[in-house]
């Protein structure tokens, strides 16, 4: 089978870089962060197959898909169909779960309309999605929301001073007008002051709080926020809309079905003694034995599939899930092992897979589990791309292509390409990282006191009891789902709230509009450089402000809105999406204008400027190891290792902190954990204390005091199974992480 051939890549930072991927293979991807790994992969071979596969559809069909530009390549040779794994969150709603997601869900409800007993309808009635299946007081979604009086109404002030505490009923506004015009309310009495009348016509619109509204316009305040947010799918409204629903209505468990989501025939129907919402309740190994159990012939196929998919779910380090986990509450990782483990079910040959990282929050327990699902994906007769760090999932690569040498700039080549083996003799930087072995710390550092945490339950955790040491670095460890990070970014980070800095893989910011050199601080820095050089304002430097293009509005792109379409999204013809307008592109510092000063990556940037301010924030980028990122790069494109890195970035200058960091070498190549760990050596010597949830051995090898939580994961964890240095660890721990850590000295 003809090998997929590349000729002359140019995309982004890549050198006219030829290449050739094997198929029916595994073939990996690595280099440091930057270097044109994703440009290849995700870039050009994944954009190029699905902009031909979308080339075949008809002209309506394809003004309802993503557009993809066409790769910046001289010629592309034998692509095949391709389907991208990646670490982007699975989305959905309150109603999708990880049942629903796997298509686990569809089968058990089909299982119950067949041998369930009593019978209790068709496999529709078994759906928490459909109107037959529901529970009707919830409307499915297991919760229910109730209007918190408290938080609408400022007691203390009347409608005068605004009483009301949500942005649309401000004084003077349309609906405070409805109101205040009604004749039904005193307009300078306090609402604490309200009679009973009073208070119920404000509430529900009538005297007695049961009849019709007494005014068409005033049905009350309850209704109106019942009408609008209670009992509804918010998840997919505008940020300003979730967070008024968030601190306007109280969430609790449905009173009728106890969050199980479906009617009362639905939860009668059982199958060895459980009902439909008790199975998906259920860790996986639990839902798996009882599916074990069923021996009845009419459905040996049905209980065959479901417990095949399960296994799939369990054997790639997901047991400790249940069916009925909302999918946004997923990790990233989680999300990609989740849709490695759906397309495993796929009868679909031929295709060329592509993963982003899929060791990504996996305990190196499980690494090998996942490694047995790529190889058969390729054994089916798939090509299989991986961009990946990890030394163990780019041991079981049939073919590796290395890209460096470094970053930005200083990447964009095909450094090495063949097979492991070789790699290892390699003089590149990931080939001398393989070969590298960290020491353990021998001399770890005094802690100068701790902070406890006493009786945690939530989760799976077991009155859990520890205490977190201070001015010393703490590496929290566990296998995936055994409790850390419910431990110490639920409880621990909630105990000690005031003191903690929180550095984890959550957004940033949720408009484009944000940039490195915004965030950090020193865009207005900047543009006071240019407007010292040009005599105009800094304003017209901002394409917020006074610059920006006068099409698009310093959005860079065309966004046309076709009514029950999806919105098509064009590049901006006037400014060429470089946001600025032609008097703001015509002024310069240091021969460059504002858009190629923003096109800057950090390490450039030190060399053309030499304002303190900005040097400073340049040079704490390098320390994080983001010296690749330009200065305008939408934060909105990070990956969550590198939002991770410029948050800590952003508080690296506090003193006698707490800082808290969830798996911060997520997304680093082997050579640049090194210099992360030099970082976090210069955190704690200013008298921080530093508290690492990680998976990764070598930042285990240098952590002061370990915290291993297990024994496994989900029912299994929640317990504390060890603590004490890496020495102690080493010598006389019997745990899973014990285990991996001798494995890695050899």
């Amino acid at each position: 089978m003809a090998d997929i051939l590349v000729h002359g890549l140019t995309q982004n930072n890549l050198k006219h870089v030829t290449f050739r991927i094997p198929k029916e293979k595994i073939t990996v991807f690595t280099g440091v962060s930057g270097s044109g790994k994703s440009s290849i992969v995700f870039d050009t071979i994944a954009a190029e197959s699905q902009r031909q596969m979308n080339a075949a559809y008809p002209a309506f069909v394809r003004s309802r898909l993503p557009k993809y530009p066409k790769p910046a390549a001289e010629r592309i040779d034998n692509l095949t169909a391709s389907v991208v794994v990646d670490q982007s969150p699975l989305g959905g709603n309150a109603r999708s779960t990880v049942g629903t997601i796997s298509g686990l869900y569809a089968s058990l409800r089909l299982l119950f309309s067949r041998i369930g007993k009593p019978y209790a309808g068709t496999a529709s009635y078994f759906s928490f999605n459909d109107p037959n299946g529901m529970c009707r007081t919830c409307s499915g979604l297991g919760k229910i929301t109730k209007v918190d009086v408290k938080a609408v109404l400022d007691m203390d002030k009347s409608w005068n001073e605004g009483c009301v505490k949500d942005s649309l009923y401000r004084p003077g506004s349309w609906y405070w007008k409805q109101y205040a015009q009604s004749g039904l309310f005193d307009l300078d009495k306090p609402i604490r002051a309200y009679s009973g009348e009073e208070y119920n016509l404000l509430l529900y619109g009538s005297r007695d709080g049961k009849g019709e509204p007494e005014n068409p316009k005033v049905t009350g305040l309850y209704h109106k926020y019942t009408k609008t947010l209670l009992n509804r799918d918010i998840s997919n409204k505008s940020r300003h809309t979730r967070e008024k629903s968030q601190s306007l209505i109280a969430e609790m468990e449905c009173t009728d079905c106890h969050g199980k989501r479906l009617n009362e025939a639905a939860l009668g129907c059982r199958i060895k003694g459980y009902n439909i919402a008790d199975l998906c309740g259920m860790e996986l190994t639990g839902l798996r034995e009882v599916l074990a159990e069923i021996t009845d012939q009419r459905v040996d196929v049905l209980v065959q599939t479901i417990i095949e998919g399960l296994d799939r779910l369990i054997e790639i380090g997901l047991p400790y899930l249940h069916l009925n986990r909302e999918t946004p509450s997923l990790s990233g990782g989680e999300a990609q092992r989740l849709k490695l483990v759906r397309y495993m079910g796929s009868s679909l040959t031929g295709l060329t897979y592509i993963f982003d990282e899929p060791s990504a929050g996996m305990h190196p327990r499980d690494v090998y589990r996942m490694n047995n699902l790529l190889r058969q994906l390729r054994d089916k007769g798939n090509t299989v791309l991986v961009v990946e760090h990890d030394k163990d999932v780019i041991s079981i690569a049939d073919h590796v292509i290395d890209v460096g040498p470094g970053a930005g700039q200083n990447g964009g080549e095909i450094v090495f390409a063949g097979s492991y083996p070789e790699l290892l003799l390699a003089d590149t930087l990931t080939g001398k990282a393989m070969r590298q072995v960290l020491p353990i710390k021998e001399t770890p550092r005094q802690a100068a006191g701790s902070l406890p945490v006493r009786g945690a339950c939530l989760h799976n955790l077991k009155h859990v009891d520890v205490d977190i040491p201070l001015g010393i670095m703490t590496v929290v460890t566990g296998v995936a789902g055994s409790g850390k990070s419910t431990l110490i970014s639920r409880v621990f980070a909630k105990l000690y709230e005031s003191n903690i800095v929180m550095v984890d893989q959550g957004p940033i910011t949720a408009t484009n509009r944000s940039t490195p050199a915004s965030y950090l601080g020193f865009f207005d820095e900047i543009r006071r450089l240019l407007a010292g050089e040009s005599g105009r304002p800094d304003s017209l430097f901002s394409f917020n402000s006074a610059g920006a293009c006068p099409v698009c509005g310093g959005k860079g792109v065309i966004v046309t809105e076709l009514a029950f379409m999806d919105p098509i999204v064009t590049e901006c013809e006037a400014c060429g999406g470089v946001r600025y307008n032609e008097e703001a592109l015509a002024c310069t510092y240091k021969g460059k204008n504002i858009v190629e000063l923003l096109g800057l990556t950090a390490s450039q940037a030190l060399q053309v400027f030499e304002d303190a301010k900005i040097r400073r924030r340049l040079k704490v980028m390098e320390q994080v190891g983001l010296s690749y990122l330009t200065l305008g790069q939408p934060l909105s494109t990070l990956s969550g290792g590198e939002r991770q890195r410029i948050k800590l970035a952003k508080n690296l200058g506090r003193k006698g902190s707490i800082i808290v960091m969830d798996e911060p070498t997520t997304g680093l190549h082997m050579s640049d954990i090194e210099n992360l760990l030099k970082l976090f050596d210069l955190i704690v010597s200013r008298g921080n204390t530093l508290v690492v949830i990680e998976h990764n051995l070598d930042v285990m090898k240098q952590a002061d005091w370990l915290i291993d939580i297990g024994p496994d994961g989900g029912k299994n964890g929640g317990q504390v199974v060890f603590t004490g240095t890496p020495v102690e660890m080493l010598r006389c721990a019997r745990t899973l992480t014990a285990d991996s850590l001798r494995a890695s000295l050899g």
